[in-house]
């Protein structure tokens, strides 16, 4: 996806400045492949670790406020992306009906990537919060070079 984004951006400026042409479908392709790119990335490529969140009240607290505090947290995004699939999913089935302006794709096909992502998401918290109710610690974020305790 990289690999396509980069060609697209060069030769959206090859076009616009050698060739003095217009290339929406190149920022088009650009603007789509990063949404994919985004969304896939954080739903099969990051770990939960790897995650980038403000996590200096759980790093603060005792195991067992941690376990809670995840378990909370867990729960919470659950029922929030658990909720909102069901009008993610009709939302993007009904964008069959429209296609991009320059490259023609049925934005419910650009859009997919977010029902995947979503459930994902779902998944991921879904494990989380059964390791946390089994008794698992949380994973703690580490710096760069830092080992795991």
């Amino acid at each position: 996806m990289l690999a396509v984004m980069f060609a697209a951006f060069i030769v959206q400026v090859a076009f616009r400045y050698l060739l003095n042409l217009p290339s929406g479908g190149a920022s088009e392709l650009t603007t789509i492949m990063w949404v994919w790119l985004v969304l896939w990335g954080a739903a099969f490529v990051l770990r939960e670790r790897e995650e980038i969140r403000f996590d200096f009240l759980i790093s603060m607290v005792g195991p067992r406020l941690r376990r809670v505090m995840t378990i909370l947290a867990c729960a919470a995004l659950l029922f929030l992306y658990g909720v909102s699939l069901p009008a993610a999913f009709d939302f993007v089935t009904f964008m069959k009906i429209q296609d991009t302006s320059y490259l023609d794709l049925r934005f419910d096909l650009v859009y997919s990537i977010y029902i995947l992502f979503a459930v994902a998401i779902l998944v991921r918290y879904a494990w989380l919060l059964w390791r946390a109710l089994r008794g698992a610690p949380p994973e703690v974020a580490r710096g760069p070079g830092e080992e795991a305790p």
